[in-house]
């Protein structure tokens, strides 16, 4: 570590002693004026005028210490990065006190000067834009990536951030951080085939940190896979069909051989779980797409929870669970009543099949004012904590062996998920390994409609 100025002379006769304490300094003034007044004693003694000379010395003390007082002052007002002026006594130990902090300081500034460098020289180097703004939001810093990204320009610091990205989606996002912890997806521009994830952080008060990349390349894969399987499942469908035709008209004959009739009655079980995994791909894709139908339906809920409860039961017949249904809410939900009953059936199938026969399972429609939410509460196997996260992504299966013996798709939770994110809803799961599971969609106030 380098001395940007060199140690005065004070410092370097005081550096062994700069840690004693104020006596040790005070003993220089002392000395300074005990020899003054000896001095005096001998001339007033001489004279005569020994309290006069007393006098004397102690006023030539007095204004050696205003000169001192004027030589500190001085420094600190115009030349505090200069080296100090020489001087003895507790002034002297001030100034080399006050330099030597000086010193320490400049030290540890040029070491955040330089650690600011290197950091903004990293973040120049970045492909991610980088973007600061401060508490009006406006725009502080933007590294050359934000311009390839985004548009973000060296003129436009001082700008609003909002007066540069526009973009509806944006905007909303950024009213609205926290529902989004992972940030959103956008096509910034409509000529431009270029899509680019942005995170916003706070920081400080009201102070934000944008980070930018671009995603076209992961966009166009993901596209590439949705339509892949939309294609397919419209190709499979038609042959599926056929199959199961034939297979049920070979079933239905009397005059068909036992050991032919349990191959038969095994092929029509697997089309049916195939056509069950076509429908549900189909349904997912088209909810991924964001191909959507109006979601301006009133859904009288009484009805739509009788309904699914009667579809329970029908289905709970080879189960033998304890069925209840619980509705104490005066909403109902302004959506699709197709997706609604699609994603709630789901559910509640789910719950049947993954409870132990004899099990109890709780289906409900509930309220507390702000919000309202769709209930299914079971005692059944409940789930490992470490699989919630991942319980709505497409074919997860906690359980491989397990759902293929109930002949599930792997496609309902991703169903749930996406009919709820489009009906501004989201899911909530609770559940214990061995004990059951609650599961909750969850729906804001603006998606319901009150019923007097």
């Amino acid at each position: 570590m380098y001395e940007p100025y060199p140690v005065p002379e004070l410092a370097r006769d005081h550096k062994k002693s700069r840690y004693s304490s104020l006596r040790t300094f005070a003993k220089q003034d002392l000395k300074l004026l005990a020899f003054l007044l000896i001095i005096a004693a001998f001339i007033g003694y001489g004279t005569g005028y020994f309290l006069l000379c007393a006098v004397f010395a102690f006023a030539v003390f007095f204004a050696f210490q205003l000169y001192s007082l004027y030589l500190v002052n001085e420094w600190i007002s115009n030349r505090p990065y200069e080296v100090p002026p020489n001087l003895n006594g507790i002034w002297g130990a001030l100034l080399f006190n006050f330099y030597r902090a000086q010193r320490q300081e400049r030290v540890v500034q040029a070491e955040m000067v330089g650690l600011i460098d290197r950091a903004q020289s990293s973040l120049v180097a970045l492909a991610e834009a980088v973007v600061l703004t401060d508490e009006l939001h406006q725009i502080e810093w933007a590294n050359p990536a934000a311009e390839a990204l985004l548009g973000i320009q060296a003129l436009d610091r001082g700008r609003n951030l909002l007066t540069i990205l526009r973009h509806p989606r944006f905007i909303e996002y950024f009213s609205h951080i926290d529902q989004y912890p992972d940030g959103i997806r956008v096509k910034l521009s409509i000529e431009d085939e270029k899509y680019v994830q942005i995170k916003l952080t706070r920081f400080g008060s009201e102070s934000l940190l944008l980070v930018a990349y671009d995603v076209t390349r992961m966009q166009n894969l993901e596209q590439m896979r949705k339509d892949f399987v939309d294609n397919i499942s419209h190709e499979l469908r038609t042959p599926l069909t056929v199959l199961s035709g034939y297979i049920e008209t070979f079933t239905d004959q009397e005059d068909i051989s036992p050991r032919w009739k349990r191959a038969f009655d095994q092929m029509q079980s697997q089309t049916r779980r195939m056509n069950a995994l076509v429908n549900d791909l189909l349904l997912l894709s088209r909810l991924e797409n964001e191909k959507q139908i109006p979601k301006n339906q009133i859904i009288e809920m009484p009805s739509l929870m009788n309904q699914l409860f009667d579809d329970a039961q029908a289905y709970n017949a080879d189960y033998g669970h304890t069925l209840n249904l619980e509705i104490d809410s005066h909403y109902d939900l302004i959506g699709s009543d197709m997706e609604i009953a699609s994603a709630f059936s789901n559910l509640i199938t789910n719950a049947i099949k993954y409870t132990p026969k004899g099990g109890s399972i709780t289906i409900g429609w509930h309220d507390d004012g702000e919000q309202a939410y769709f209930s299914v509460e079971d005692t059944g196997i409940g789930i490992n904590p470490k699989h919630l996260p991942r319980l709505t992504e497409r074919f997860y299966r906690v359980d491989s062996a397990r759902s293929r013996q109930s002949g599930g798709t792997g496609l309902g939770l991703a169903i749930v998920k996406h009919v709820l994110m489009q009906h501004a809803a989201h899911l909530e799961v609770e559940s214990v390994e061995n004990q059951g599971s609650v599961f909750k969609a969850v729906f804001p106030k603006s998606a319901l409609y009150f019923v007097d």
